[in-house]
């Protein structure tokens, strides 16, 4: 008789720890989604603000190089021999205020500061997809998880009881997927 109530206070001992562990793992694992989440959602808003202040500070700087290199191009593509002296001293001015306002002038292909601007654009759009991309394998990943824990057997018991329910994993739709994000200037 003694024996069988320690070996039941034994089974009932190792249930509850049982019990336990099971229902701190999910509290673990929920919080662990929760940060996941959070953390992706800092990459997208990240993206929301970002991309639209890039763009309009590129479209800016390229529309004031644009008229800067109409400008000197119009100056220097003048007849310079056929000039008066006045002409070419007016010319020459335009075309020094002109070059002022650009880094460098090639004589075919200008390297201008928007192309920095469009390649820094370029690159803090492609590192925003990579960060999203990253968050979101992470949080998928953490959710699996979490799904995985609420469906498995003893673990869906716990689950059940204390209403942990699956988690939505962050899936981009197909149609949105396959399209490439718009950057227009």
């Amino acid at each position: 008789m003694k024996t069988g109530i320690i070996i039941a206070v034994i089974v009932i001992a190792v249930v509850l720890v049982c019990f336990f562990a099971i229902y701190n793992s999910f509290i673990k694992l929920n919080n662990s989604v929760e940060e996941a989440f959070a953390t992706m959602d800092v990459y997208l808003k990240k993206r929301w603000d970002l991309i639209p202040n890039l763009v309009s500070t590129v479209k800016g700087y390229a529309k004031h190089e644009a008229e800067t290199l109409l400008n000197v191009i119009e100056a220097r593509n003048m007849n310079y021999s056929s000039m008066s002296a006045e002409d070419k001293l007016d010319a020459n001015a335009q075309l020094s205020k002109g070059l002022a306002g650009i880094s460098v002038v090639a004589e075919q292909y200008p390297d201008l500061k928007a192309n920095q601007n469009f390649i820094h654009l370029s690159n803090e759009l492609s590192q925003a997809e990579l960060d999203i991309a990253n968050a979101r394998k992470y949080y998928n990943a953490v959710v699996k998880k979490y799904n995985d824990k609420v469906a498995m057997f003893p673990s869906n018991l716990v689950a059940a009881m204390f209403h942990f329910t699956k988690k939505q994993m962050f899936v981009v739709e197909e149609a949105v997927q396959r399209e490439n994000v718009k950057v227009e200037f």
